[in-house]
């Protein structure tokens, strides 16, 4: 029975692409194991697969500006190394697939120190700092922009796949949408999305400027976790803290798209051509990776972008979704010309698996 290794972590965007495979493997009856942090939300998430068995290591975040728990973190990192390698010996897998984050770096080099077949994925345009310090040592790296092979050395390792999407939104019912909601089916609708988390300039955003938006607009508003306010209620207006089977109804019925950038996100917008208004994460919280992401569907004609500290200004905002509104058909009609290149959870799963059969 062949065996797999997953690893990720830190943040959802490095745990759902593994989410998305593991069934696909499962179905394959693989033995699939997954090696993550203790306590991180990887370890929560994979609880969904009994079957997986889960392994935790120590780990260490990697930072890219000074921090006094760097020090700690730098002896965590080859603690981690050295229980991944042992680990990895041990479990003597076929392959290993990495989606990045702290975590997935002491498991590449253990896979590498136990001469085993490493796949790497990034989702954004420029690979964070793990699965930059990891490609020296993976066999194939796999990525979502094209434009990300420019920004690397060993070119030689690097495949473009395209975004890794789900079908889970493709198949939408606008009707649906709007009887699930229950709004209207025939007046314009914009959504805003905070992620799983929440996003609290997008939530203040929504709060400051719902009456007004309220006077043309119908206002879908997927709050998060920790951003859901049940004090918020208006003729027109929807809030959830998330949505799961019900989203791709939802998204059928919006017009216009407010989200973060994140990769995973704004690509199955682009194959829905989903009019969308990006606003990043500030370089503050991030590595300026989201920034990136909008500029590029900016470049492409797809969206239109809006800072972090800019989104709760009426001035700003309304315009705005005024103007992406008024022209939705022309930012549908860029996707349309430029369809951004997918691959499927299934397919690239059957692509990792065949470089078992090419190897026996």
């Amino acid at each position: 029975m062949p065996k797999i290794i997953f690893t990720g972590g830190g943040s959802a965007g490095h745990i759902t692409l593994n989410l998305a495979l593991i069934p696909y493997f499962i179905d394959r009856g693989w033995q699939i194991f997954y090696i993550g942090s203790q306590g991180g939300m990887e370890e929560e998430l994979i609880k969904k697969y009994p079957s997986v068995k889960y392994h935790s290591i120590l780990t260490g975040k990697l930072r890219r500006y000074f921090s006094l728990q760097n020090i700690l973190d730098m002896v965590k990192i080859p603690i981690g190394c050295v229980q991944a390698m042992y680990l990895i010996h041990k479990i003597n897998p076929d392959i290993i697939f990495s989606k990045g984050g702290f975590v997935s770096f002491p498991v590449v080099i253990g896979g590498f120190l136990n001469r085993k077949k490493i796949f790497m994925h990034e989702s954004d345009i420029t690979p964070g700092l793990a699965n930059k310090m990891s490609l020296p040592f993976v066999s194939t790296f796999f990525t979502t922009f094209e434009e990300t092979i420019n920004t690397i050395k060993h070119k030689n390792k690097v495949q473009c796949v395209g975004p890794v999407l789900s079908s889970r939104l493709f198949d939408g019912n606008k009707e649906q949408g709007a009887k699930f909601a229950h709004l209207c089916d025939n007046k314009p609708t914009i959504m805003f999305i905070g992620g799983s988390l929440g996003a609290q300039s997008l939530n203040n955003a929504v709060a400051q400027n719902l009456s007004q938006l309220l006077k043309k607009y119908q206002v879908i508003h997927i709050a998060g976790k920790n951003g859901y306010n049940p004090q918020l209620k208006r003729e027109g207006y929807q809030q959830y803290e998330y949505v799961d089977t019900e989203l791709k109804d939802l998204m059928a019925l919006a017009d216009v798209v407010i989200s973060r950038a994140g990769s995973n996100s704004i690509f199955e917008l682009a194959s829905l051509n989903k009019p969308m208004i990006l606003v990043p994460l500030p370089n503050t919280s991030s590595r300026g990776e989201q920034t990136l992401n909008a500029k590029n569907f900016v470049a492409k004609g797809y969206a239109e972008m809006i800072s972090d500290t800019d989104v709760a200004k009426p001035e700003i905002l309304l315009p705005l979704i005024d103007k992406v509104y008024e022209f939705r058909q022309q930012y549908q009609q860029q996707m349309r010309e430029k369809p951004v290149k997918i691959t499927t959870a299934e397919k690239l799963s059957s692509q990792l698996a065949a470089h078992i059969i090419k190897s026996e």
